[in-house]
């Protein structure tokens, strides 16, 4: 592929997540960031929103000598940036703009998109406005930088992603005609409300009106600037086939390219260093589970877990606790479980009782401090800001799931951030994720879906659906429906086979349980030989393809003048 593709000589990509660690789009463009860099050596300039201000950025180091003369001739223009390196593989520039002085723009910059794009912005409340003023920061910054030092004869373009950047996109696409521009839709505003709201997406996707489900959501804003920055740019993208088809539906307006999210294993430990770690993952949640639960799980206890943004029912995760439910009482477990829930909720505090039992356990002087009696609410490690409001702790007081001494299936919900610096686990995800012998994400609504793929890397088997992008493409990888022999036991999904899915889950982990060391070990084999396939190395390609797109319709263009 790719061997008469146009490359750009610049390319400026804008983002909400650039070094501001939000969700999965995170994870695209950081991961992502090594390959370019490499190809375009500090040509590929990244957009993020300055929101550290004066507090240090773990995400971003500040270096003034970069493009200094710019620096000085954007302050002159106005502009609040802060350019340095994105602290992620291989160091890519970013440029860090404050948008907080658009605000008092915002009235003459929505009649500017309604005049030209008209682009619905009366309706908008929530994070409409922040986002559409970072979006209109960043193209000032693309377009100060292209007037200092760039002019026609570069191949430049621009890279929009999500909804919140389309103002930004639309702007380069009026302002300076000859840069290309791509748009990545990662997942329809309006096709995640349907679901989030719990409509039936899919048996419906046909009949649905994407206009009239944003009025009827009230989502107006969102879906008008996300359908017509998808119409306006040369290049509109999305991640997978299973949002292609919303886009159609829903966008009225079919995606020139689909770019699948890769994967960059650079920091996946080898050999005697992943055995090291995978070990001490696991020594460490089984401790947090014995402290919490006053147990003696030993390490044949199997370590299972789903993680991802807190949505309840498009990240199944309301589905995961029903089949942890069933497998309580299935006589095929030939294991004792312990499921984790890492999901950010409205986290409150560490528990002291759960830091105190830790500490003994640190401090005594051999293996024997066990404790016998479980902690107060032995289901969750930190206190929450809603512990009678919360989703997950509600499912499991109805199922009357209470990590009984009897219980063979233990169920613990940690509701931060894996950050290293949570006072429970303090160990990073990637550093976590590898200590599982299955994971679990049954998604309802999943564009892409990187908790799997990052499973596999780190040669965890794991379970999705086929609503998922990620499981769509490993069942096309294998040429049917992915069994657990395969790495990734891809489950079929509808709108309402709820109940199913939850007896695949429960089965699947049953027939795990009972499966031989040597079987096992195949099994993690199969999982990191899937996800060698999904490197960007391979998927770049895919990028290529709507680079050159976006800059022959702005080279046709050029020509029109």
């Amino acid at each position: 592929m790719g061997k008469n593709y146009l490359k750009p000589d610049y390319i400026f990509e804008s983002s909400w997540e650039v070094c501001n660690k939000v969700g999965g789009i995170y994870t695209v463009l950081s991961s992502r960031a090594k390959t370019l860099q490499d190809e375009m050596k500090d040509r590929i300039i990244f957009i993020g929103p300055d929101c550290w201000k004066e507090k240090e950025s773990p995400y971003f180091k500040q270096d003034n000598a970069l493009f200094a003369e710019w620096q000085w001739t954007a302050k002159q223009q106005g502009l609040k940036i802060r350019v340095g390196r994105w602290m992620v593989p291989a160091e890519p520039i970013a440029v860090l703009v404050d948008f907080t002085p658009y605000f008092e723009q915002k009235n003459e910059i929505y009649g500017w998109l309604w005049e030209n794009y008209q682009v619905d912005s009366l309706h908008a409340y929530g994070d409409y406005d922040e986002a559409s003023m970072f979006s209109y920061a960043a193209a000032l910054v693309t377009e100060s930088f292209y007037n200092h030092y760039l002019n026609s004869q570069q191949r430049v373009v621009y890279h929009a992603n999500e909804w919140m950047c389309g103002l930004g996109a639309l702007y380069i696409n009026n302002k300076l005609p000859q840069i290309g521009t791509v748009f990545t839709t990662h997942a329809t505003s309006i096709g995640r409300s349907i679901a989030g709201n719990m409509k039936p997406l899919y048996d419906y996707l046909f009949a649905y009106n994407g206009d009239q489900m944003a009025d009827e959501l009230n989502m107006q804003s969102k879906h008008s600037i996300e359908k017509q920055t998808a119409w306006h740019v040369d290049c509109f993208t999305t991640v997978s086939d299973i949002t292609a088809k919303e886009c159609v539906e829903l966008l009225d307006k079919p995606v020139d390219v689909v770019l699948p999210n890769g994967f960059d294993d650079s920091f996946v430990s080898k050999g005697a260093q992943f055995t090291k770690k995978r070990k001490a993952a696991r020594k460490r949640l089984l401790e947090v589970a014995n402290a919490l639960l006053g147990e003696q799980l030993g390490d044949d206890t199997l370590i299972v877990s789903t993680s991802g943004r807190y949505e309840f029912r498009n990240k199944g995760i309301d589905v995961f606790v029903e089949s942890m439910n069933r497998l309580l009482r299935d006589r095929d477990l030939k294991k004792k479980v312990v499921a984790f829930i890492e999901v950010p909720g409205w986290v409150g505090e560490p528990r002291k009782d759960l830091q105190e039992r830790l500490q003994q356990m640190a401090t005594a002087k051999n293996d024997n401090c066990q404790f016998s009696t479980p902690l107060e609410v032995p289901q969750v490690t930190h206190w929450l800001h809603n512990m009678s409001h919360d989703n997950v702790l509600s499912m499991l007081k109805y199922f009357d799931m209470h990590n009984r001494k009897e219980d063979n299936v233990k169920v613990i919900f940690l509701p931060c951030y894996l950050d290293g610096n949570d006072g429970i686990v303090n160990m990073t995800y990637y550093d976590v994720v590898l200590g599982n012998d299955l994971c679990v994400y049954p998604s309802y609504y999943e564009p892409w879906g990187y908790t799997p793929l990052e499973a596999v890397a780190f040669k965890v088997p794991c379970i999705t659906t086929d609503l998922a992008g990620f499981g769509l493409w490993a069942n096309k990888e294998f040429g049917h429906y992915g069994e657990l022999q395969d790495g990734v036991k891809v489950i079929h999904r509808t709108d309402y086979n709820y109940s199913e899915v939850a007896d695949v889950i429960k089965d699947t982990v049953a027939y795990f349980s009972a499966l031989s060391q040597k079987e096992v070990d195949e099994c993690r084999k199969k999982a990191d030989a899937l996800s060698k396939k999904a490197l960007w190395s391979h998927f770049i390609d895919y990028y290529h393809e709507a680079y050159d797109m976006a800059l022959r319709k702005a080279a046709e263009r050029k020509e029109k003048q």
